[in-house]
C-alpha cells in the first residue's frame, strides 16, 4: 500500500510504511517498540489492556442502501448512520496520521472461489502480527497483485468522546460500512475484534451468493470424509476436532461452497486458560516462535503460569495452523459426511448422542443450545440455558433462518448425516451429576466417523423424541438414555421439562405467521 493511497483514505504526514513485514522483521518492531515479552517457550506475549475480550455492544452496521434490506436490525446489529461513522472515521484516520503504520495483507477464505482479500492498518506491530497469525497468508506473488477488497482501520488508541451525544454505548467503537467496504475500531487493544469482524463480514457476504459462512471447526478422515463440528464457547469443539487420525481443516470458521468445506483461517485462536501439555499437547506444543499469547501472567524469565486467571480468564494464543503437524495443508475438504452439533448440558437432560432428522437438525442448528455453569460468571449458581442462533448469533449480520435454509438445502443435496452430542452432565445436573466422560464422548464421535452408530438399535426418548442407540460400544447402555442415568427420576423428569419448555420459549421467536421455517414440530413436546 502506498503512501498515496493512505492518504487517499483520509490519512495525513504518514511516516514509514511497515508493509507486509515477515514474522522476524515483526518480532523485531515488537521488541523494540515495547510492546510484547519474550517467552521461554519462544513466543511472544501482549497485554490487550482493559478489554480482555470482544466488545459486543460497541458494534455497528452503518445504515445504507442496499444493505438495509439484508441486515438484521437489532441487538446483535445494531444501526449507526452515515453521518455518525464519516465523523468517527475521520477521528481514526487523525490518529493514525502523522504515524509509523503497520499494514498488512491477507486472504479471508481458502477456497479460490469464495475467498476475500482484506488490508489491515494499525500503529502496533503486534496487531499486524496477530492479523497474519489468524488470515491466510498471501504468497509473494500474490502480494504483486493484491488489492483488497476490505479495509479495516485499526486505531484503538483512540476514543469516541462524543459517544453520549451520539447515543451510543460507551467510547468505545467498532463500526462496519458494508457498501464502502471499511471498517473502523477504536478504544480497544484486542484482536478478536478483527478476527470475529472479518467473520461477521464473510457472513455477510457469502450468504448472498447462495454459500454457507458457519461457527464451527472441521477435519477429514483419510478415506476424505469431512466432519463438522458445531459448538458454543466450552463444549469441546477445537478439542473433538484434533483428532491424531484425521487432519485439522480449521477450528473456528468455515464455509461451505459448490465445491465444499474450506477455511476461513490461516490460524488458530485458543484458549489457554490451565493449559495442560498432557491433556492438549498440539496446543502447547504451538506456542513456540510466531505464537502469539495474549493477556497470560509471567514471571521475570518468561515463563509462563497458565493457570493464573488473575489478567482474564480468556486467555488466548494466536498462532499459524502450521504450528498443528496434522493439518490439510490446503484448509480445504470434500462436502461433509457427517456434521455434529456440540452442547455442554449442564442440566444433565439430553443423551450423549442422538441421531437427528433433517427437521430435527434445522431445529437444534436454529436453537444452538449449551449451558453455562456456576462460576462462569458472576451471580450464576445455577445452570443457565444459552441460546445462541446457528452456534454464533453474535456474528451473524443476516437473520438466523438465511444460514438456516442454506444448510437445509445442503444437508439434502450431499446426503448429510447429522447429530446432536451432549458433552455436558449425566446422572443429574451440574452439582449433583457428573461430567461425561472424554472416553464416553470420543466413543460417541468416532462411532459417527466410522459409520458403526449406524449398525444400532434405536429408541426415542419422551418429551425431547430424540433417537438414541440402546447400546454403543463400551458406554454403559444407562449413560445413553439419561434418564435411567438418574437415581431420581421424578427430578429428572421435573428438570428435563424445564429445559424443553426454554426450548419452547426460545423458538417462538421463528413461528410468526409468514415464516418458512415453523420447526417447531421437530421440538420437543410437553
Amino acid at each position: 500500500m502506498t503512501i498515496n493511497e493512505l492518504e487517499d483514505l483520509g490519512l495525513k504526514n504518514i511516516g514509514q510504511v511497515f508493509h507486509n513485514l515477515s514474522y522476524d522483521e515483526l518480532h523485531k518492531h515488537e521488541l523494540a517498540n515495547g510492546e510484547v515479552i519474550k517467552t521461554t517457550q519462544g513466543a511472544t506475549t501482549v497485554d490487550t489492556g482493559i478489554f480482555t475480550g470482544r466488545s459486543p455492544l460497541d458494534k455497528y452496521f452503518v445504515e445504507r442502501d442496499p444493505s438495509n434490506k439484508y441486515i438484521a436490525w437489532g441487538d446483535v446489529n445494531k444501526p449507526v448512520s452515515a453521518e455518525i461513522f464519516d465523523e468517527l472515521f475521520e477521528v481514526a484516520c487523525e490518529q493514525l496520521s502523522n504515524k509509523d503504520l503497520y499494514i498488512t495483507d491477507v486472504f479471508c477464505g481458502s477456497s479460490p472461489a469464495s475467498k476475500r482479500s482484506v488490508r489491515f492498518v494499525s500503529e502496533i506491530a503486534w496487531q499486524s502480527h496477530f492479523v497474519k497469525n489468524m488470515f491466510i497468508r498471501p504468497t509473494s506473488s500474490e502480494l504483486e497483485v493484491f488489492k483488497s477488497d476490505f479495509t479495516v482501520l485499526n486505531a484503538c488508541k483512540t476514543i469516541n468522546d462524543k459517544w453520549k451525544e451520539h447515543g451510543l454505548n460507551s467510547e468505545v467503537f467498532v463500526m462496519f460500512d458494508v457498501e464502502r467496504n471499511i471498517a473502523i475500531i477504536g478504544g480497544t487493544y484486542y484482536g478478536g475484534e478483527m478476527k470475529k469482524g472479518i467473520f461477521s463480514m464473510m457472513n455477510y457476504w457469502l450468504p448472498l451468493e447462495g454459500k454457507l459462512s458457519m461457527h464451527c471447526s472441521a477435519n477429514v478422515g483419510k478415506d476424505g470424509d469431512t466432519a463438522l463440528f458445531f459448538g458454543l464457547s466450552g463444549t469441546g469443539k477445537t478439542t473433538l476436532s484434533t483428532d491424531p487420525n484425521r487432519a485439522l481443516i480449521g477450528d473456528d470458521e468455515h464455509g461451505w461452497d459448490d465445491h465444499g468445506v474450506f477455511n476461513f483461517e490461516g490460524g488458530c485462536y485458543a484458549k489457554v486458560i490451565n493449559l495442560d501439555p498432557k491433556s492438549e499437547p498440539e496446543i502447547y506444543g504451538a506456542i513456540k516462535q510466531d505464537a502469539l499469547l495474549e493477556n497470560v501472567v509471567t514471571d521475570d524469565d518468561g515463563e509462563v503460569d497458565y493457570d493464573d486467571g488473575s489478567k482474564t480468564e480468556n486467555t488466548r494464543v494466536s498462532y499459524p495452523i502450521e504450528h498443528i503437524a496434522n493439518h490439510k495443508a490446503d484448509l480445504m475438504a470434500g462436502h461433509p459426511k457427517n456434521i455434529i452439533f456440540l452442547t455442554a448440558d449442564a442440566f444433565g437432560v439430553l443423551p450423549p448422542v442422538s441421531k437427528l432428522s433433517r427437521e430435527q437438525a434445522m431445529y437444534y442448528f436454529l436453537s444452538g443450545y449449551t449451558a453455562k455453569v456456576a462460576g462462569t460468571e458472576r451471580g450464576i449458581t445455577e445452570p443457565v440455558a444459552t441460546f445462541s442462533a446457528c452456534f454464533g448469533e453474535a456474528f451473524l449480520p443476516l437473520h438466523p433462518t438465511v444460514y438456516a435454509k442454506l444448510l437445509g438445502e445442503k444437508i439434502d443435496k450431499h446426503g448429510v448425516n447429522v447429530y446432536l452430542v451432549n458433552t455436558g452432565w449425566t446422572g443429574g445436573k451440574y452439582g449433583t451429576g457428573k461430567r461425561m466422560s472424554i472416553k464416553d464422548t470420543r466413543e460417541c464421535i468416532n462411532s459417527i466417523l466410522d459409520g458403526s452408530i449406524n449398525n444400532c438399535e434405536f429408541e426415542t426418548t419422551d418429551i425431547f423424541r430424540l433417537n438414541i442407540p440402546k447400546t454403543l460400544g463400551e458406554i454403559n447402555p444407562n449413560v445413553l438414555n439419561p434418564k435411567n442415568a438418574w437415581k431420581d427420576k421424578e427430578e429428572f423428569e421435573k428438570t428435563r421439562n424445564e429445559l424443553a419448555n426454554m426450548f419452547v420459549n426460545n423458538f417462538q421467536k421463528y413461528q410468526t405467521a409468514d415464516s418458512e421455517f415453523d420447526y417447531s414440530t421437530a421440538g420437543p413436546k410437553i
